[in-house]
């Protein structure tokens, strides 16, 4: 009985350990088309003062700014960034994975 309760704890452990590692390689990457045709243009290269993408030290005071405001000013263009950032199909999610992609260090 004693080895049943250990064993299903470790089968109940063992699940959520999983879970958690599938949901972290779910939402660890952001839709790679929208990025590759929306992002990348100006964000690979620093086009007109845009951030590097996975330059923490450049995102760093953008993120203090909070995520709600970062997406604000992808829908409505900031300095040379137009409005949507050229992705009018991102939906607000979809740009705060973008974001957050982006702002991490590689």
């Amino acid at each position: 009985m004693k080895f049943q309760k250990t064993f299903g704890r470790v089968l109940a452990t063992a699940a959520v350990t999983i879970a958690c590692l599938f949901v972290v390689s779910v939402s660890a990457e952001p839709n790679m088309d929208k990025y590759n045709r929306s992002c990348a243009v100006c964000h690979n290269a620093g086009v007109a003062g845009a951030p590097t993408s996975h330059d923490a030290a450049a995102w760093a005071p953008r993120l203090e700014k909070g995520m709600d405001a970062l997406v604000a000013s992808v829908k409505n263009g900031l300095n040379a960034m137009p409005p949507t950032g050229l992705c009018a199909d991102c939906t607000d999610e979809e740009y705060s994975e973008l974001i957050t992609y982006m702002a991490e260090p590689k």
